[in-house]
């Protein structure tokens, strides 16, 4: 189908352009932006008016819920809600049921989303079989059927000798591994220690659980080579690893969720579920200096951490609720409010869900530019809403951004020139 999308203000942070066009659509990519082929004839056209033209957004954190956890999500509802929020690619975790380490498995999943013509779907293997921690899975017949990296989701390795292994796999064949820095025995409590946490009694997190999986993580990089991205950063400390460890030049990449982007411990209340998400929510100073990160690059990405949890495990004592928070809807608005509140601008923060995670993902360039894959999520800056659980598509319904004010809403997604979406 011939897709016209005329007279928005086309933003693609990959090009550097910012201008009003028009943008022709043909066989699943772009054939024109603002000059458009002479003989192109629309078949179905877009007003964006008042919209902005952006390339759909890439989530590097998102759980399907598939397979194994209907009861909590399925595969259409969350595909269905990412397009929503004009999300056209997203990575999901091996923390299945069963457990992302066969290939039946992964070229199972990747069928029964390509079926559903919605988002882009990129599984994550399993490092080790059972995400046991031990024993390492066959990456290269993962990566056969599609693959696009490995790693454990919540579940540490074993020991560090694993890793080691792990690590030098991975870098024999060129894999990345994708980790949550968080050491075994020091990330067993449920929020981030300080005196909210005592105050409260609950069991803390240090910021040394971040750190010392870092540091470790640095040193075997060191001699193995391999490529790893962090996944979602959540302490000041561990920005400053970082931004040493790609000063020094190793093929390091992270990113930062919503959630630690823009609350804190104390957004957690009185006991309040919602606000039991992984990384645990941490201080002011570390929430400042991730936001500082983003905009100045150390950061690489901003992420949903979409996590939807059925209602009778968020109602449950705190320290005994499932962790996770539905975020697939969100990660616009909330990336566009950090924009304007950071003084990072909008282009950077359609970057840090546009090209940038494109880049780490290695799928696509996430660009507006001719003979590109069409891609793309049409937007209306200037709408404010409120997020209400109940009108999310996601099947799960519990967010600790429940009822906040945001700017900013999806009009139109088109997914390999195809609209899967409209407001």
């Amino acid at each position: 189908m011939n897709l016209l999308i005329r007279n928005g203000r086309v933003i693609d942070p990959a090009s550097g352009l910012d201008a009003q066009a028009d943008i022709a659509v043909a066989k699943g990519r772009i054939v024109g932006v603002k000059d458009l082929p002479a003989d192109f004839q629309a078949q179905h056209t877009v007003d964006a008016a008042g919209c902005i033209v952006a390339p759909g957004l890439v989530d590097l954190q998102a759980r399907v819920r598939e397979p194994g956890y209907e009861h909590e999500g399925m595969l259409n509802s969350e595909l269905a809600a990412a397009v929503a929020g004009g999300v056209t690619s997203l990575v999901s975790p091996p923390d299945t049921d069963p457990v992302l380490d066969e290939s039946g498995l992964v070229q199972m999943l990747i069928y029964r989303a390509k079926k559903l013509k919605l988002a882009r779907l990129y599984p994550l293997g399993a490092i080790t079989r059972g995400l046991s921690g031990d024993v390492l899975t066959e990456m290269a017949a993962l990566t056969e059927a599609g693959c696009v990296g490995f790693g454990q989701a919540e579940v540490p390795l074993a020991n560090t000798q694993v890793l080691q292994r792990a690590l030098q796999y991975a870098s024999t064949f060129g894999y990345t591994l994708w980790l949550r820095p968080q050491d075994r025995d020091l990330g067993k409590g449920v929020v981030a220690s300080g005196p909210l946490a005592t105050r409260r009694g609950l069991s803390g997190v240090p910021v040394a659980a971040e750190t010392i999986a870092i540091f470790t993580l640095v040193e075997l990089m060191r001699s193995s080579g391999a490529k790893v991205h962090l996944c979602r950063l959540s302490s000041a400390a561990g920005v400053e690893l970082v931004r040493a460890a790609k000063a020094e030049g190793l093929p390091l990449s992270c990113d930062v969720s919503i959630n630690s982007l823009h609350l804190t411990d104390t957004d957690i209340g009185y006991f309040d579920s919602r606000a039991r998400v992984s990384p645990p929510l941490r201080q002011q100073r570390d929430r400042d200096a991730l936001s500082a990160a983003l905009a100045d690059g150390t950061i690489d990405a901003l992420v949903s951490d979409h996590t939807p949890v059925e209602a009778d495990e968020k109602t449950l004592p705190f320290a005994e609720s499932e962790v996770g928070a539905t975020g697939l809807e969100l990660l616009l608005p909330l990336a566009l409010k950090w924009g304007e509140q950071s003084g990072a601008g909008m282009r950077r923060a359609l970057e840090v869900v546009t090209a940038a995670p494109a880049r780490l993902l290695g799928q696509g360039s996430a660009t507006l530019a001719v003979g590109e894959a069409a891609d793309l999520c049409v937007f209306d800056p200037a709408v404010e809403w409120r997020a209400q659980p109940e009108a999310l598509r996601s099947q799960g319904k519990h967010t600790p951004f429940a009822d906040y004010a945001l700017q900013g809403r999806t009009r139109t997604t088109v997914v390999d020139g195809r609209v899967v979406y409209q407001a």
